[in-house]
């Protein structure tokens, strides 16, 4: 129960007051917001309602006349529109506004102008673009990646590819900002339900900028990015590479760079590290991962996670997350593993990847040594790229969440999804609760679950 007083302050929060603590007046008098819980969730409303507040705006718990503004997510304009009108009323309507403008505002730490993008959108419909032409749908999707079920059907593969390999070359020219746009513009494309005909379809959606609108699918050459299919090889280093002149693995070989012994790997087992894995060959090295693991942790729990655990029938890695059902029997597992003659390799030294805050976990990225794959008949055995994550239990839901992906979208949206107003956020996915499983995090974000299947963003 809550005590009386404590009840009585929070029911402030419906005359407009700051209900995070005094009754400071709105910095803004002339904005009056109301968040509609429809669609968006009690849990997610009242955290953006708190956020508004310490921004210095006024939120209405009740729509009332005075309210200026409404904020919606994920509800089409006919419905929004349909809502508004069964609250009746006769002074003129407020604004009806898709969440996206509310983060606009979050960012500027002030109201922000009322564009046609921030206008809610209609729902699934048709437009005429021409007299004569055929109708197209517009298409309607939610503002973040964790809102939207993604399959593995992708009915716009030539665009989203060609904003993959635009996203690489920038990622290659030190451009992550412009690589991240063009990754999030690909992964809202996955998530139509039919082909795009025209760009008209594409008014208002989110995540899809100019630059992003203006591709059309293309072909190009990829061997100004095979030095980053090396293992242990980042963008930065191959850049450095190109300047200097290499620009292909005959290139690098001859130039007496010094490599680590990640990147030496890579190099040697490049043919079979840039082959796609299969779900079989997955399976087969979790078995023998499992047997490696038993014998130094028993009942330890071994989950196969990344784009296999979304569905995906090929990859171009394995990646496994361990855990242990008692907490803190997990410590030091990697070192004795890495002691028992099992079949991968370890690369000490490290890929060249961006740091992360996961990196507290216990992790070994290795190229590993998968028997009766090879094609050809000089060794028995072929190359594949594996990580090895270990998680306490008390985290293991958040990790799992994490390592299933999508890495690109999916996983970055949870986090922008939890701060919404533009702030930095840490990278990890450790929140300020404790949950036992990937539907309670769902939950207590006020988001519908998405299965793994539908992630693929």
């Amino acid at each position: 129960m809550v005590p009386l007083k404590r009840r009585k302050l929070s029911d402030t929060g419906k005359s407009g007051t700051n209900t995070s603590g005094g009754t400071e007046p709105s910095k803004f008098p002339r904005v009056v917001l109301f968040l509609l819980e429809r669609k968006m969730g009690a849990s997610r409303r009242a955290f953006l309602s708190q956020l508004a507040r310490k921004k210095g705006f006024q939120v209405e718990e009740l729509l009332s006349e005075k309210v200026t503004h409404v904020v919606c997510e994920n509800v089409s304009g006919e419905d929004g529109r349909a809502w508004l009108r069964s609250q009746g009323g006769s002074r003129p309507p407020p604004h009806l506004l898709d969440v996206s403008w509310f983060t606009d505002s979050m960012r500027a730490g002030r109201p922000v102008e009322v564009l046609d993008r921030h206008q809610l959108q209609p729902a699934f419909s048709s437009l005429h673009l021409r007299a004569g032409e055929p109708e197209v749908e517009v298409f309607s999707v939610p503002s973040y990646a964790c809102q939207r079920r993604t399959s593995l059907e992708n009915h716009n593969a030539p665009l989203t590819d060609a904003l993959s390999l635009l996203a690489e070359n920038a990622e290659l020219n030190d451009e992550e900002g412009r690589g991240v746009a063009f990754r999030r513009a690909a992964a809202l494309l996955k998530t139509l339900p039919s082909a795009v005909m025209s760009a008209s379809q594409l008014r208002g959606l989110p995540c899809l900028g100019e630059h992003s609108l203006r591709v059309r699918p293309l072909t190009s050459s990829r061997s100004q990015l095979v030095l980053t299919g090396i293992f242990g090889v980042g963008a930065k280093t191959a850049d450095r590479w190109i300047r200097e002149g290499i620009h292909d693995l005959h290139q690098l070989r001859a130039s007496g760079q010094v490599l680590n012994r990640a990147q030496r790997a890579g190099l040697q087992h490049y043919a079979d590290i840039n082959q796609p894995v299969t779900r079989a060959e997955a399976d087969a090295i979790e078995a023998i991962v499992e047997k490696a693991v038993s014998s130094v942790l028993r009942g330890a729990q071994i989950v196969l996670t990344g784009g296999f655990r979304r569905g995906k029938p090929s990859g171009h890695d394995v990646d496994f997350l361990i855990t242990h059902p008692e907490e803190g029997r997990e410590e030091g597992l990697m070192p004795k593993v890495k002691t028992t003659r099992n079949s991968y390799l370890e690369s000490k030294d490290g890929p060249g990847r961006p740091p992360s805050n996961m990196d507290r976990f216990e992790r070994c990225l290795s190229i590993f040594k998968l028997p009766g794959a090879a094609e050809t008949p000089q060794r028995a055995w072929r190359a594949v790229r594996v990580d090895l994550v270990v998680s306490p239990i008390s985290q293991f839901a958040f990790a799992l969440l994490g390592w299933t992906g999508s890495k690109v979208s999916f996983r970055p949206d949870l986090r922008c999804y939890r701060s919404s107003d533009g702030s930095p956020v840490r990278q990890s996915l450790m929140f300020d609760f404790c949950a036992a499983s990937e539907e309670e995090i769902f939950a207590h974000l006020g988001l519908e679950f998405v299965p793994p299947s539908e992630r693929n963003a």
